[in-house]
């Protein structure tokens, strides 16, 4: 684990000093690097294939390309395990997998930009899933490297930086690209946005390697022996390895359960948001305004806040609070239910909803990264936080059905009753594994 740091004890506004630390800093520009290739494989490449006259067809096989961000986990061991020649040496290596991948992100975005999509659709859509597949790969090692430099009391500031640089690199790479294609052509678009990749190359050169990097295999490992040993050794150790140490965890199998649990309530009603606020007779424009513009205020200031609570208040103890905010926030829509088309107490019910969901998001976050062991970081981090997301998309499936059979006030009440097992097991893990005195 990180090194750990007992609580400032100058109370809330030293507590929100953490956002001044240089790592958490750092943390907030590589969240920057890391949003920043999402949508130039998505979004804004469908919008340029549109404009260049693809069929429709074909742009919708195109989101086939963002199939790394679900599969990242499979090469993550690799990354996770193997320090690379010469430039793990003279970097240490995290930095050094981290600035590989983004210097290749950015020769790929060069191509991308120069190649003719109506010309050559398979090159376009071969340079697309490569941006996808180095920009996932960026991913891994950036969650690594926020886990191992940070103090476990910064987990949550870490993850509010992390969602709030991600979401400016959103906002550069979907309105910022499309604006500045106006003025330029879609190979200019894509240059300038390979050249801000820099931003995180230059935070890695200046933020150091992690101490934690240093931390080599467990003992056991043959070091000398036949070629063939010990390559199925080093196998054994970075692909079981992970699994096999996570559940040495006392308690393992309900950590996982509550991984899955405690966003339940969350994902049923959020995949009912938007039909919810059409069926009620909100306008397009209102949605847009209220629920995207404002909601995404509420959801960096819950992230920020929750940054705050991690660090005041421990982990534990700002997961519980959190969730039971959340869960009175699934309240607030089946209170939008009853009043019906009102625009200011739609402005309540989503700033509360996203502002408790931040603050959830980041406090979730840094439990997770507190589960990982600094030996698997990559790994592990990547296989939780693909349980997490699974688990969450899974729910989310039968919320139509479930609408359909019960009115919107019996169905909001459902998702907050939803919200019930994951805190009641938190209470448990509590109460059973109870946190570190230094962390609460």
């Amino acid at each position: 684990m990180p090194a750990r740091a007992d609580l400032p004890a100058g109370g809330w506004l030293r507590a929100a000093s953490v956002y001044l630390d240089r790592r958490v800093i750092a943390v907030l520009f590589l969240g920057f690097a890391s949003g920043l290739p999402l949508l130039l494989t998505a979004s804004t490449l469908s919008v340029r294939l549109a404009t260049l006259g693809v069929d429709l067809t074909t742009i919708g096989l195109f989101a086939l390309v963002g199939v790394p961000y679900s599969l990242k986990f499979l090469w993550a061991p690799l990354i996770d395990r193997m320090t690379l020649p010469y430039l793990g040496a003279w970097l240490g290596r995290r930095r050094a997998w981290a600035i590989l991948t983004q210097l290749a992100l950015m020769a790929c975005l060069v191509s991308l930009g120069a190649v003719d999509p109506l010309a050559a659709p398979v090159a376009t859509a071969a340079l697309a899933f490569a941006v996808a597949f180095w920009s996932a790969s960026q991913d891994i090692v950036i969650d690594a490297y926020r886990v191992e430099i940070l103090e476990e009391r910064q987990f949550g500031a870490g993850a509010a930086a992390v969602v709030l640089g991600y979401r400016m690199a959103i906002l550069v790479a979907g309105a910022g690209a499309l604006h500045l294609a106006e003025a330029v052509s879609w190979f200019h678009v894509y240059a300038v946005m390979a050249a801000l990749v820099t931003v995180g190359i230059v935070t890695l050169l200046l933020a150091g390697e992690p101490a934690a990097s240093a931390v080599v295999a467990p003992p056991g490992r043959p070091a000398t022996g036949a070629l063939a040993a010990r390559l199925v050794a080093w196998l054994n150790d970075a692909m079981v390895g992970p699994f096999v140490d996570f559940m040495r965890r006392p308690g393992w199998l309900a950590i996982l359960a509550f991984i899955m649990l405690y966003k339940f309530g969350d994902a049923l009603a959020g995949v009912m948001a938007n039909p919810f606020y059409v069926a009620i007779g909100f306008t397009k424009a209102e949605i847009a305004n209220v629920s995207k513009i404002f909601g995404l205020a509420a959801t960096l200031v819950g992230g920020l806040v929750g940054g705050i609570m991690v660090n005041r208040l421990g982990i534990s103890r700002s997961l519980l609070i959190a969730g039971v905010l959340q869960m009175g926030s699934n309240l607030m829509f089946a209170v939008q239910a009853a009043a019906g088309h009102d625009i200011v107490m739609l402005m309540a019910t989503i700033g509360i909803e996203n502002l408790a969901g931040g603050m959830g998001t980041a406090a979730f976050v840094a439990y997770l990264s507190s589960l990982c062991n600094v030996a698997y970081t990559a790994t592990q981090y990547a296989l939780l936080s693909s349980l997490m997301s699974v688990a969450r998309t899974t729910f989310a499936a039968p919320g139509g059905w479930l609408a359909l059979q019960l009115d919107w006030i019996g169905f909001f009440l459902v998702t907050t009753v939803a919200a019930l097992p994951g805190l009641l097991l938190l209470v448990w893990l509590r109460r059973r594994f109870p946190p570190r005195p230094a962390l609460e």
